[in-house]
């Protein structure tokens, strides 16, 4: 009998998911549960599992084509008999029609190369075969930007005229103006971000704090972290710093129901980590962070945040936050006022850690400095309670005794 296996609500509002990979083809025999297909959410990418054995009749959403919750994606003949009418399938939206049109043909080689499948995906739409495309990201992976840059190279027309000022290098000639399609994690984002804006009272309150003595415990600690395994980076310290002051100040905390008009209040500390991948920033959550100590945590970070840049997270890994932290440090720039991550109330941002002149008993020393930036949201946290929080986990990274029980 055909059975019309359809995209399923996995749940936490996701409407649609964008096809990213088929790992079966018609006419393939597949097996219950086994993976199937690989999906883009608005939040995350999921791998769904075939729900049933059977001969795969039919493919109705091919890579790169957008399939709304419920729609008809493959058709099964599951060997049990007879036959049930196909729903008919529904008008094709632009980005079905766009997906539909003849692809360029990629070489066999293409196949082997280090490229996530949205950066795949780009390749075909700009006719660019990705098996020529020098990779410049980690371990040679081709970045979008990558094929970007050679579909502009091997497309420039000798009519096409770029304005330079002088003394800058000659950019490749190409097209002025380029149309890339908002959506993905890069939609999950720009929705995120209005949200937050439109419906909180954001401030940021930054302070600067000394953190020569964290410098010193992290380098007294590496050594024990990679006995375990594991890289140790401040991001562990400074999350079992926040611990107390979270404890403390337990509104910062929490979340705002809006609809009922109550103030939920956390007893549990899941730390949202903010990670840059290829295809935008994403959020894992790092659950019970009180009750590991930080090469558990500085593992667990790693682990996380390397499935983030593979697009291997799953739903729940990236649900559940109760505060979120940021770091920019290693990019750059003296501060910023990062956006609260809606449900929450407040983020941390961590900067660069700089040697800077420091007055200290009335003389001036040379100490490793950095600024944490925490916004907040003003319906729940006012800004004297949010500077009291900000100056207990100051208080407890320059502490190395506090900072020393809370994080083993």
């Amino acid at each position: 009998m055909t059975f019309e296996f359809k995209l399923p609500d996995i749940g936490e509002g996701v409407a649609e998911g964008e096809i990213l990979k088929w790992m079966a083809n018609v006419g393939d025999q597949i097996k219950e549960d086994q993976p199937l297909v690989e999906i883009m959410t608005d939040k995350v990418n999921v791998q769904i599992p075939a729900p049933r054995t059977g001969k795969v009749l039919q493919i109705l959403a091919k890579e790169g084509d957008v399939a709304k919750v419920g729609q008809t994606i493959m058709v099964i003949d599951d060997g049990s008999g007879g036959s049930v009418p196909l729903s008919p399938a529904p008008a094709a939206s632009a980005q079905f029609q766009a997906a539909a049109a003849p692809q360029p043909q990629q070489s066999p080689a293409s196949q082997s190369v280090l490229a996530t499948p949205a950066t795949r995906k780009l390749a075909r739409e700009l006719g660019v075969d990705i098996s020529l495309v020098k990779g410049s990201g980690s371990q040679g992976r081709v970045t979008d930007e990558d094929v970007k840059r050679f579909a502009s190279g091997s497309r420039a027309g000798p009519s096409t005229v770029v304005a330079q000022s002088p003394g800058l290098p000659s950019p490749s000639a190409g097209p002025k103006e380029e149309l890339v399609p908002l959506r993905g994690v890069r939609k999950t984002i720009s929705e995120r971000m209005l949200k937050s804006l439109q419906t909180t009272a954001q401030v940021t309150h930054v302070d600067e704090v000394d953190v020569t003595e964290l410098v010193l415990l992290r380098e007294a600690l590496k050594g024990s972290a990679e006995r375990r395994g594991v890289h140790l980076t401040y991001m562990p310290l400074i999350i079992k710093a926040l611990v107390p002051a979270l404890k403390e100040f337990p509104y910062v905390n929490s979340s705002l129901d809006d609809q009922s008009g109550n103030i939920i209040l956390k007893r549990y500390y899941n730390i949202g980590i903010a990670t840059d991948t290829e295809q935008g920033l994403v959020v894992p959550v790092v659950r019970d962070v009180d009750k590991k100590d930080i090469f558990e945590l500085a593992g667990e970070i790693e682990s996380l945040a390397d499935r983030a840049r593979k697009g291997q997270l799953s739903l729940d890994e990236v649900r559940g936050g109760t505060f979120t932290v940021t770091n920019v440090g290693a990019i750059g720039g003296l501060f910023a006022t990062p956006i609260v991550n809606v449900p929450e109330v407040a983020i941390l941002g961590l900067h660069k850690i700089a040697r800077r002149p420091v007055v200290r008993d009335g003389k001036v020393e040379i100490r490793d400095t950095t600024y944490l930036s925490l916004s907040f949201d003003h319906r729940v946290v006012d800004g004297a309670y949010a500077a009291r929080f900000t100056s207990r986990v100051i208080e407890i990274i320059q502490d190395t005794k506090k900072l020393l029980s809370e994080v083993l």
